[in-house]
């Protein structure tokens, strides 16, 4: 069960293209780099819970580093996801998301998920062609599998779509969609800020805009129940809390520690 993975991928599809920097943002960045209100070495950290686990599990998130890539500099961003000792005797899991972050368009160049339940290992690579507007996938499980699709130009992998969100201004009734590649399908996601509102995370208590997301397949149908984003107002646009209803349960990140 792809049980962190799933939830950090909801939350990575509501991230917004289209709307301006904020000004706190705009300062003291490389040229031909877009701003951000993240830098090399930032770490959240996510309390997860499942279902009656108030706490199931950690995922941490990461911006290693600003690296070549390709013609343009990337930011290397994972995050993992693990189970606490008394959940992992139940179910043997891991996962570990992987983006290459585009520098300048904030556009994902290639996307990863490598995934391990109990002696299952999955490793899905997503490699994004900006020119033929195309996403090259490569599942390497028992077998090898391959899929080249036709995609938007604004296509983006989940990880990379929370750090894009991050960069771009939310106000009240916001709403944009977004096209999403993931394990090798085409999702499309609205996302719709309603407000802001106090909220308590175990890092503290903070104003932060609700987010209502909805996602649908390529057939139209719905994806997960009750999702929800919250992102702080203040020019760490910190993702604070995320939760979803999926067919396994519903699980919800709160943020632990940002540093």
């Amino acid at each position: 069960m792809r049980q962190t993975a799933a939830l950090m991928f909801v939350v990575g599809l509501v991230a917004a293209s289209t709307m301006s920097m904020p000004r706190a943002a705009q300062r003291a960045v490389p040229r031909g780099d877009s701003a951000v209100p993240f830098k090399v070495g930032e770490t959240l950290t996510y309390d997860v819970a499942w279902s009656s686990f108030l706490v199931a599990g950690t995922a941490v998130t990461t911006v290693r580093e600003r690296r070549p890539s390709g013609s343009t500099p990337a930011y290397h961003i994972v995050a993992e996801g693990r189970p606490v000792p008394l959940v992992a005797r139940l179910y043997s899991l891991y996962y570990k998301m992987e983006t290459l972050l585009d520098t300048a368009t904030l556009l994902p160049q290639q996307g990863t998920l490598y995934s391990e339940e109990g002696r299952r290992q999955r490793l899905g690579t997503t490699r994004f062609d900006r020119k033929s507007r195309k996403a090259f996938f490569e599942l390497k499980s028992d077998t090898t599998v391959r899929a080249d699709l036709n995609v938007p130009a604004q296509a983006q992998d989940g990880l990379s779509a929370l750090y894009n969100l991050r960069a771009n201004r939310i106000g009240p009734g916001t709403k944009v969609s977004v096209p999403i590649i993931d394990d090798g399908s085409l999702y499309n996601v609205t996302m719709l800020a309603s407000g802001t509102e106090r909220i308590r995370v175990p890092l503290g208590e903070m104003t932060a805009w609700n987010v209502k997301v909805s996602i649908t397949d390529a057939a139209g149908q719905p994806v997960g129940q009750n999702i929800g984003l919250w992102i702080s107002d203040d020019v760490r646009r910190l993702p604070v809390k995320m939760q979803a209803e999926l067919p396994v349960g519903t699980f919800a990140l709160a943020l632990r520690d940002a540093k």
